[in-house]
């Protein structure tokens, strides 16, 4: 573990949830830290009867979601510094149409699936016009994922739930790579069709 990290659990024993809800908000915004594990954390906390759970989930969900909302709207600030070249490019609209019609998965997967997506996911939903209502909608819904399944693996698992952070961590770095690979496999098969045809 990191100091930053120490330095956050220390707090988060010392002054409760609120230094949680802190740091999943830096988090948000890309400060690395990891947020899986602080909620895991808590989780174990809760079992120890060092926090109040409903409290701390109430506090890290405000927390990650105030963040993601800030990124989230520099995203739309930076939408008009994109330059007129770029955004008049018809691959420029077409991926803005695409995130429109299915960004909503995006959100929700990046929040507890794919997690190290999750700040460049807020950047592109700002960016492309979605609606703020939709972006809030999916992105509480896969917060609330993150924190209940995440917290109630760190208070089953209180003994141990270190070890389920490093299990966490691998199985997502799999899953982020197999989405990119996946990616990278379609766009190349999709460029060849086209170039074929």
């Amino acid at each position: 573990m990191s100091d930053l990290t120490d330095l956050f659990l220390t707090g988060m024993l010392a002054y409760g949830p609120p230094v949680l809800s802190v740091a999943l908000l830096l988090g948000a915004l890309g400060v690395p830290l990891p947020g899986t594990l602080l909620v895991l954390a808590s989780g174990a906390f809760a079992r120890d009867a060092v926090f109040n759970w409903p409290l701390a989930a109430a506090l890290a969900l405000l927390g990650v979601a105030i963040g993601d909302s800030i990124g989230f709207f520099v995203g739309r600030y930076a939408e008009h510094y994109i330059p007129r070249r770029i955004s008049a490019h018809p691959s420029w609209t077409q991926a803005q149409d695409t995130f429109n019609q299915k960004g909503g998965i995006a959100i929700y997967l990046t929040r507890f699936l794919l997690t190290p997506l999750a700040v460049p996911t807020n950047l592109i939903a700002g960016s492309s016009g979605y609606t703020y209502g939709r972006f809030l909608a999916f992105d509480l819904a896969g917060e609330l994922t993150w924190v209940v399944l995440f917290g109630s693996l760190g208070y089953a698992f209180a003994g141990s739930w270190e070890v389920i952070n490093e299990l966490v961590g691998s199985i997502g770095g799999v899953l982020v790579g197999a989405v990119i690979l996946g990616g990278g496999i379609y766009w190349l098969v999709r460029k060849t069709v086209k170039s074929e045809a």
